[in-house]
């Protein structure tokens, strides 16, 4: 098997393979919608022809909400078995009117950098998706087959919580278990190095109320001598991190784990310019744990943040009141082992702790989440960084992710299978925002990345 003539048939197949590319982001599959139930179907069908018509056989399996995907090709026996796991539903475009096109209506756009294919999805996730199928596709147009076992995993859920997705999972454990998961939902670090993600932080979040006073009072009559719910919540927000950034929750640390050297040496290797990161975003000074390396901060460390606040009279004008309640919501990203459970009731001992007699609190909070880790001992890891480091001219760094990708954990938790996390996304890609785009070189070396991979990993 070439793998000369496979990269050759991508690079003048990519017109082709472009064009089929616009013609599922056409497909407005919008999970979070029930008006769109139809269109999702559609393009789970568009998806199963399309596998079909090069060898796999794939189906569409009925969910109580939106269809699973789910398609096998053989391989040798004695190659590793590999599934590969995207989704096919999309965002909503509001505000439609910041849309220089329709999201719909798909194209390729000249650009400063270079063509772009713009549209909705076209990053997040099925111009990612399809990289996958078009490696496939070339490949068993050159060899007349695959050069290892494929299974392929496409849902259609992603972008609304994924309801189905656990039972799913659960009830088809034989069928999807294979030696390692392949997940294309991730990018570029700071849009040119390739990176296989290996750390994912969990979280945990909490929404509540603290109530005072059992009516608003007048500021003039009860000013001074009441305590103010709202005085109450700041100085406890405020406390949540000391001088240096620290987290002073108890035990909030337990299960966070230091990186080893490898990793360490790695992640100083990107270069990673922390100044120019806040710029971007009008600020100037870090804001974490003063000991810490910035990139450290946002893949490895754990978090606390205040994600809103609010309490008494906000409108035009004044109404001197004493609130009655104050809320606030307050999340936590988790690393390592952290416990999210355990980290939940830190908090709430901590908050009740400083409520002052005749104070009370309601919480409205869901379950929270691990993080992920990744173990890169299993040899197949190095042979795909080995692969996009010769598909991208830049060695290729194992790296983290400061948000959430539940579906890496699910496949370790239910199947028991590690995930490898590979994505050729863009800072600048607009996912979840208008005007979104993939670039054409993401997507014909995206594609020219997976062909090396399989190469590798066979």
């Amino acid at each position: 098997m070439s793998l000369d003539r496979v990269l050759d048939r991508i690079d003048a197949d990519l017109p082709e393979a472009t064009e089929r590319l616009l013609a599922l982001l056409r497909i407005p599959s919008i999970s979070t919608d029930p008006a769109y139930a139809i269109e999702c179907q559609k393009a789970a069908d568009w998806l199963v022809e399309d596998l079909k018509s090069i060898g796999f056989q794939a189906d569409k399996r009925q969910t109580p909400g939106h269809p699973m995907v789910v398609g096998h090709a053989d391989g040798p026996e004695d190659k590793p078995h590999l599934m590969f796991y995207g989704h096919y539903d999309v965002q909503p475009v509001d505000p439609l009117d910041l849309w220089d096109n329709p999201p719909f209506e798909p194209a390729l756009e000249d650009t400063s950098a270079g063509q772009v294919i713009r549209g909705r999805g076209s990053s997040d996730d099925k111009g990612q998706l399809m990289t996958f199928v078009e490696a496939c596709r070339a490949w068993i147009a050159v060899n007349g087959s695959l050069p290892a076992r494929i299974s392929l995993f496409f849902e259609g859920e992603e972008e609304s919580g994924s309801p189905s997705l656990i039972p799913f999972m659960e009830e088809n454990r034989d069928e999807l278990t294979t030696d390692i998961a392949l997940i294309c939902d991730t990018g570029l670090f700071e849009s040119k190095t390739p990176a296989i993600i290996t750390q994912l932080r969990g979280m945990s979040c909490e929404d509540f109320t603290i109530t005072g006073p059992d009516r608003d009072l007048h500021s003039g009559m009860y000013g001074g001598i009441a305590m103010n719910p709202i005085r109450i919540l700041t100085r406890i927000l405020a406390d949540l991190h000391d001088d240096t950034g620290r987290i002073t929750l108890p035990g909030f640390y337990d299960g966070v784990e230091e990186l080893t050297d490898d990793i360490r040496a790695q992640w100083q290797g990107l270069g990673f310019d922390h100044a120019s990161f806040l710029a971007d975003v009008g600020l100037k000074t870090p804001a974490g744990e003063e000991d810490r390396m910035p990139i450290e901060m946002i893949w490895s460390r754990p978090t606390c943040d205040v994600n809103g606040i609010w309490g008494g009279y906000t409108g035009d004008g004044f109404k001197t009141v004493l609130p009655s309640q104050a809320s606030a919501k307050v999340s936590f990203r988790l690393v390592g082992k952290q416990d999210p459970d355990a980290v939940r009731d830190s908090f709430r001992s901590y908050l009740e702790s400083r409520l002052p007699d005749g104070f009370t609190v309601e919480y409205r909070t869901e379950k929270g989440s691990p993080a992920a880790q990744i173990a890169t001992e299993n040899a197949l890891f190095e042979q795909a960084r080995e692969a996009l480091g010769e598909e991208w001219g830049i060695p290729a760094a194992f790296a983290g992710c400061g948000g959430s990708i539940p579906i890496a954990g699910y496949f370790k938790d239910i199947l028991g299978v590690d995930a490898m996390l590979i994505g050729f996304g863009k800072d600048d890609d607009n996912i979840h925002s208008p005007n979104e785009k993939y670039d054409l070189e993401s997507f014909h070396k995206g594609i020219r990345s997976w062909a090396r991979i399989l190469d590798k990993l066979a």
